[in-house]
């Protein structure tokens, strides 16, 4: 007995054989490569020219830091061949660039520490939890958002006076924390409300308190919102120039913007010293932004597709 082979098994064996060729499963299709149309083609053109617009300003920064005064003088848009680090152990050592840097460093740090950790409690008790209470009690946390921070300045300086924190790094660390609240918040009890609330339910059927499973469940899905809170504080408590200057009156607890304004004063035509230490202000910024940049899209783009 022979077997027959009919067109539409040997078209069936054929696209098994391309499959497993090609890797479709089961013979599938070829997946389509995405139409690239003029529009979206000018789209990509005109945001990598806008990027490298946007890069360029530093890499000169970067560039001209690792040269010498006389070096730039004589060759503006020269390279720096060979690399001179002397303008960084100036700005670092002589200029007391270091004891700025920390400074700010450790406002910044704990005052967005503590926004956070403040405003997840407050964001998931008011995102779990159905009272007029609560509720009254948000609507106070929310109406920082619509209140000029700097027409606080008057009454935060005479109380930090009151209590002694005027030229104290732990006055300004706890105005960052309280300023930041607000946002914070705001933007963490909406990804609270996203999660189903089954997860509360199978969490009590397993045995878990409330704080088990905010700290359990809920806190591990809202990564992508903290990272977007800590980077969206981070940065301009640590470009913030307005509250050092005014709180702050000893020179050895200088933050970095009101630090860089003597730094310019005493090294105005030093100008390798200068670029140095504008790098090294930046340096955090930039890593900060490579670290969280997954999981500020994911945060940022969180609920727009099902």
């Amino acid at each position: 007995m022979t077997a027959t082979i009919t067109p539409s098994t040997a078209d069936a064996q054929s696209d098994g054989r391309d499959g497993r060729k090609t890797g479709r499963p089961n013979g599938g299709a070829p997946r389509r490569r995405p139409k690239v149309t003029a529009g979206g083609m000018a789209s990509s053109v005109f945001l990598w020219l806008y990027a490298a617009i946007s890069i360029a300003p530093l890499l000169l920064m970067v560039s001209n830091s690792l040269r010498t005064t006389q070096d730039m003088a004589t060759k503006p848009l020269g390279l720096p061949l060979p690399p001179d680090f002397t303008s960084y152990q100036k700005a670092w050592i002589t200029a007391s660039f270091d004891t700025y840097f920390f400074n700010s460093i450790f406002v910044t740090v704990a005052s967005v520490l503590l926004s956070t950790v403040v405003s997840l409690l407050a964001a998931y008790a008011f995102a779990r939890t159905k009272s007029k209470l609560f509720t009254a009690l948000e609507g106070l946390f929310l109406s920082g958002l619509m209140l000029p921070v700097y027409l606080a300045i008057l009454p935060l300086f005479f109380l930090l006076d009151a209590a002694g924190m005027i030229s104290n790094l732990w006055g300004l660390i706890l105005v960052y924390g309280a300023l930041g609240i607000p946002f914070s918040t705001f933007v963490l009890s909406s990804f609270f409300r996203q999660l189903p609330i089954e997860l509360d339910e199978a969490a009590r059927l397993d045995g878990a308190g409330p704080f088990q499973t905010f700290w359990r469940v809920h806190l591990p899905l809202v990564k992508p919102a903290i990272a977007t809170v800590v980077v969206f504080r981070f940065v301009p408590v640590w470009n913030d120039f307005f509250y050092p200057l005014i709180l702050i009156r000893d020179q050895d607890s200088y933050t970095l913007p009101v630090g860089i304004t003597r730094f310019f004063g005493e090294y105005q035509t030093d100008w390798a010293t200068l670029f140095a230490g504008l790098t090294l202000a930046t340096i955090p910024l930039v890593v900060l932004f490579l670290l969280a940049t997954k999981q500020i899209v994911s945060g940022l783009t969180a609920g727009m597709s099902k």
